[in-house]
């Protein structure tokens, strides 16, 4: 079975630095959100992280090669049609039951398939014991405990409701795109709904036999050595072995990490960043959003914001 360690979660949580740091551990390979490969990637060529087009990157070549003796052999129109049938939020509740129906079992593992297939093409490739999807999507992560080729690990990742909210309204370019792109953006109350219901599902995924390590972003900047160094034991690293030369401390008490270039698929900006990384919580929400707003996003997230200790009035 490959091992994937899952990052799961809403949006502008912290997820794609989180999957960067953890990619530089020995072992281990992201290979950024792999839910957008089959279109962003496979489909429209767009830039790795690494910084070529996805069709001239090696490292995609081979794994493409590998899974399915080159990408023209994997039916990009037949995932998408799966994920439209079985990988929506809506389709959560059904997809955690014990057991499926026979039709709904084909077509999940069918579509979950495609996915093992990259996973067990790439830790081939890579040599790497722990591959990093940071998809986020909890209905791919349902899908994905019933792939039988996959030691599936969930990493759950919060964040404030309310900087999560602040920086779903921010214009963010997409620079792997050849269009003029950007990020999409929602309003607060939109994006507290949201919060809720990724969060709360994968909650629930812990109740259904899928190992779950819930970690808040503001605990990873806090204590960056202790959080990598966890999670590496979550994943099935020798905890008492790894490397964590990669992060450091400036001499003003910064924390650091020493990034390379990676071949994240799809993802947050930050993908492309190499070199020396500033490990700081983005506190901006607390100035720039208006207080109206706050209490709104706080109201909305009120039961899960205290359950992950969140205060809910902001200093």
């Amino acid at each position: 079975m490959v091992r994937v360690l899952f990052l799961g979660g809403l949006g502008r949580s912290g997820t794609t630095l989180l999957e960067r740091v953890l990619g530089e551990l020995p072992g281990v390979c992201p290979l950024g959100e792999v839910v957008h490969l089959w279109q962003r990637d496979v489909h429209d060529d767009e830039r790795c992280g690494c910084g070529v087009r996805f069709s001239r990157c090696a490292f995609w070549r081979a794994v493409g090669a590998e899974a399915f003796g080159g990408w023209p052999g994997a039916d990009v129109e037949r995932v998408l049609e799966l994920r439209q049938a079985v990988e929506r939020t809506r389709h959560i509740p059904s997809l955690a039951a014990p057991r499926l129906t026979a039709r709904r079992h084909a077509l999940v593992t069918e579509y979950a398939g495609y996915f093992a297939r990259v996973y067990e093409a790439a830790a081939k490739v890579s040599g790497a014991q722990v591959l990093v999807d940071s998809s986020k999507h909890g209905a791919l992560a349902y899908c994905l405990r019933w792939a039988s080729e996959v030691d599936l690990r969930v990493v759950h990742v919060v964040r404030d409701s309310r900087g999560v909210a602040y920086s779903w309204t921010k214009r963010v370019t997409r620079p792997e795109s050849h269009l003029a792109a950007e990020m999409t953006r929602y309003s607060p109350g939109r994006s507290a709904l949201l919060w809720n219901a990724h969060n709360a599902a994968f909650g629930l995924l812990g109740r259904c036999g899928v190992p779950v390590h819930r970690i808040r972003y503001e605990e990873l900047l806090a204590n960056p050595r202790g959080a990598i160094h966890a999670l590496a034991g979550f994943a099935g690293l020798d905890a008492s072995t790894v490397d964590l030369s990669f992060l450091g401390r400036d001499p003003d008490g910064t924390e650091y990490a020493d990034l390379r270039a990676c071949h994240s698929a799809a993802g947050n900006p930050m993908r492309f960043t190499v070199g020396r990384v500033p490990l700081r919580r983005d506190d901006a929400w607390r100035r720039a959003l208006p207080p109206r707003q706050r209490r709104v996003v706080a109201a909305l997230t009120a039961p899960l914001l205290g359950a992950y200790g969140y205060p809910l009035v902001a200093s």
